[in-house]
């Protein structure tokens, strides 16, 4: 335990960064794997709107990741490799659909 009261100031500090470190990560994630799903539903049933809910959620997940790697919750190399691997998972499901002509 810490003794000093600068030593007790920084463990406060880092305490109150890594709650909300871990909310940011969890919202990533939770953003991901709402594109993700959405993605795959549009791959079994291409509809236009669920189109365009992909764009949205891919426009909110991607800002999200450049904030957290803006704030330093994420590496900027971890966050370009998710916003890469996110668009490669919706083209591959757009390309996967079938065609609804």
């Amino acid at each position: 335990m810490p003794r000093t009261k600068s030593a007790i100031k920084r463990l406060k500090i880092a305490e109150r960064n890594r709650l909300r470190n871990k909310a940011t990560r969890a919202m990533v994630r939770a953003l991901m794997k709402k594109v993700i799903s959405l993605s795959s539903a549009y791959a079994a049933n291409p509809q236009p709107e669920t189109l365009q809910e992909i764009q949205a959620a891919m426009s909110a997940a991607f800002s999200r990741i450049d904030k957290a790697a803006q704030k330093g919750v994420l590496h900027k190399n971890t966050a370009a490799r998710r916003k890469a691997r996110l668009s490669r998972i919706v083209q591959r499901s757009i390309a996967a659909a079938p065609s609804s002509s």
